[in-house]
């Protein structure tokens, strides 16, 4: 772990967020990139943490970081993978609190006519389909624990669209309708449901869509990052741990009456 993140992980351990500590979470996608950051933060408060990922070793190395954390194999997408995830989770951690759905793909970058069929199914299946599929097995254990929290990982494509991109903007549209929907549905069961809109996050995932999006339009990468950051009012990329606080925020009792919204985590894009 380099200087940054162990100052990070320091930062959220000395801001106690009320009623973190003990609480039940699920993270998928827990292994890398913005699902590792949001587990590492509530781990910090004191969580009990179970991660899924479909990179065994990225997943080796996070449940190391956290001890005594439940950490398994599962593609979101993949039905039967998440019913056994949760096996794992209903008899580890012995019941639920809250989920963090943020497992996702950046889905292909194209024209249009150019995408497969099944490269936008794909797209689909993992960014929204499953968020269902994940939501359907947390919410018992989160009714019979008397309420708790969903997070939906959307994106700053869930509020504009985005050439070249359209499987993943269909499908992050897709996460508000079912952010709303759910927070409707199970209000009345004390759950909250909220949804998180990072927008362009620094790393390895966003270096790779910058540069697909540079050669699907015949620039440089140099000139795809500049177009992409002077779309933000800030002029900047937000960092994983900024999203990660957010979602600990929304975890935390500060959240308690907050539900339905969709967060946007982004310096204000203004466009993509």
């Amino acid at each position: 772990m380099n200087r940054n993140l162990i100052e990070a992980a320091n930062t959220m351990a000395d801001m106690r967020l009320p009623g973190l500590r003990g609480r039940k979470v699920v993270v998928t996608a827990g292994a890398s990139g913005i699902g590792f950051a949001i587990a590492r933060a509530l781990f910090a408060q004191g969580a009990r943490i179970a991660i899924c990922d479909v990179d065994a070793d990225s997943l080796k190395r996070a449940s190391e970081a956290f001890e005594g954390c439940i950490a398994e194999v599962a593609d979101v997408s993949d039905d039967a993978a998440v019913s056994a995830f949760f096996d794992k989770v209903r008899s580890g951690l012995g019941g639920l609190d809250a989920l963090v759905n943020n497992a996702g793909i950046a889905g292909p970058t194209g024209n249009i006519e150019d995408l497969s069929p099944d490269e936008w199914r794909r797209c689909i299946d993992i960014c929204l389909t499953g968020q269902f599929l994940c939501a359907r097995q947390a919410i018992p254990l989160i009714k019979a624990s008397g309420g708790g929290t969903l997070v939906n990982m959307g994106s700053a494509a869930s509020k504009h669209g985005y050439a070249y991109r359209t499987p993943y903007s269909a499908a992050k549209f897709g996460v508000i309708g079912l952010t709303q929907s759910l927070a409707k549905e199970l209000g009345p069961d004390n759950i909250r449901v909220n949804a998180i809109l990072p927008g362009i996050v620094e790393g390895p995932r966003m270096d790779g869509v910058i540069s697909a999006r540079a050669e699907a339009t015949g620039v440089s990468f140099d000139a795809m990052r500049e177009e992409y950051l002077k779309n933000i009012s800030l002029r900047r990329m937000v960092s994983p741990d900024d999203v990660a606080t957010t979602v600990a925020m929304l975890i935390s009792d500060l959240g308690n009456n907050l539900s339905g919204q969709s967060l946007a985590v982004d310096g204000n894009v203004e466009t993509l």
